[in-house]
């Protein structure tokens, strides 16, 4: 099945990330929401499904465990709503749900709503501890998720030489982004000398490499493109979709034949949006991408699953300035995850938000001339689930 064309953004909407304490995860989905509807010049009671994205309910406040958070903040009865969990591409599948749900014919309008609140609780109530309690009894105790993207990063300098530069250039790049979007967790440029100095925290990944942790919603109003009009004339069409689970707990680190130069589920995933979305070069035809930046080596990375550049040339990306804002391949130009922060069940709304922000030419100081096709990129667990999504302009 290819979605081309099929299904139509009409609205979205995304709160301020940052440090919400006060706001309640029912305030901020709320919020989300009611931006979203009134950029779609619709109300609630026009949805008539909705899919909720929140990935980890029970670290700290207990929230998104059910349909049912996002029913009583909107009023929104009487129709169903479904909550969607799946790592850091939790956002990015409440999306894939809410198309499918529309091209078979079973709803006309839906909300796609990601939300995540993880700033109210202490640190012995982090993801980190909850996942040492609850996973799996062997594979994760010692995980964290710096440690597990940094051992790429390791394996990439053994093979191909020194990166500290270019990661530092990619949380300059990023931050010097974030400072160009009113809602960004960090909306202050950095220097080199800074991101080459911050402590580290998993080598190579450094504090001004990693992204904070957030509180957030973005929330996007989708409809089959045929019916787009109904609405309003100024949409954005899903040009390609795919989410692949490639791995689990314990792959890729225990196969013998894993490279550690890269993630299995990126590549496939984008191969298969790709030909959907019939694209041959991604490097020339994309006109920006948000990409999953959770540590800055994870972008630098991404852009070579993403066939953006050869194996072994992300390097060359990052010296020649390609993808900063007025580069030929602008990425993160939201600021990414370093500057807007993860909550991750809103992340990947977040990024749709900011593809039809930009594709619709209402992105402001961070607008990217001419964008008329733009890629989100999602990457969670161990490198496991990746999620792709191409929109382009009508």
């Amino acid at each position: 099945m290819t979605f081309k064309d099929k299904i139509a953004i009409i609205g979205a909407g995304c709160t301020q990330f940052g440090e919400n304490f006060n706001l309640s995860y029912g305030d901020m989905v709320f919020d989300a929401a009611k931006e979203a509807f009134e950029d779609a010049g619709i109300e609630g009671k026009d949805i008539d499904a909705a899919w909720l994205g929140t990935a980890f309910p029970d670290a700290g406040v207990y929230k998104g465990r059910s349909g049912m958070d996002l029913a009583e903040p909107l009023g929104m009865f009487d129709i169903p709503i479904t909550r969607v969990s799946n790592y850091c591409a939790t956002g990015g599948d409440a999306f894939r749900n809410g198309c499918n749900s529309l091209l078979s014919g079973e709803s006309n309008l839906v909300l796609a709503l990601g939300a995540e609140k993880l700033r109210d609780r202490t640190p012995q109530d982090s993801i980190v501890r909850m996942m040492v309690d609850t996973g799996h009894p062997i594979y994760q105790k010692g995980f964290t998720a710096a440690g597990t993207f940094a051992v790429v990063g390791t394996r990439y300098i053994h093979v191909y030489g020194d990166i500290t530069e270019q990661l530092a250039k990619i949380s300059v790049k990023n931050h010097y982004h974030g400072s160009l979007n009113p809602k960004a967790h960090f909306q202050k440029p950095i220097t080199m000398e800074y991101a080459l100095k911050s402590p580290m925290v998993a080598y190579p990944v450094n504090l001004m490499g990693s992204c904070p942790t957030t509180d957030g919603a973005a929330a996007v109003i989708l409809t089959r493109a045929e019916d787009a009009k109904k609405y309003t004339d100024n949409y954005v069409l899903l040009k390609g979709y795919s989410l692949s689970i490639s791995t689990g707990w314990d792959l890729p680190f225990y196969d013998p034949d894993y490279d550690f130069l890269g993630y299995r589920a990126t590549q496939v995933a984008s191969q298969k949006a790709y030909k959907q979305a019939g694209i041959e070069d991604p490097y020339k035809e994309l006109d920006l991408a948000e990409v999953h930046d959770c540590f800055n080596v994870v972008e630098f990375i991404t852009y070579e699953d993403l066939g953006l550049c050869e194996k072994g040339k992300a390097s060359e990306l990052v010296d020649n300035e390609v993808t900063t804002l007025g580069g030929e391949m602008p990425v993160n130009v939201s600021g990414g995850l370093l500057s807007c922060g993860h909550p991750v069940g809103a992340t990947g709304v977040r990024m749709l938000y900011e593809l039809t922000k930009q594709l619709q030419g209402e992105a402001d100081k961070r607008q990217v001339e001419n964008a008329k096709l733009g890629l989100a990129h999602n990457i969670g667990g161990p490198g496991a689930v990746a999620s792709i999504t191409i929109l382009g302009a009508k």
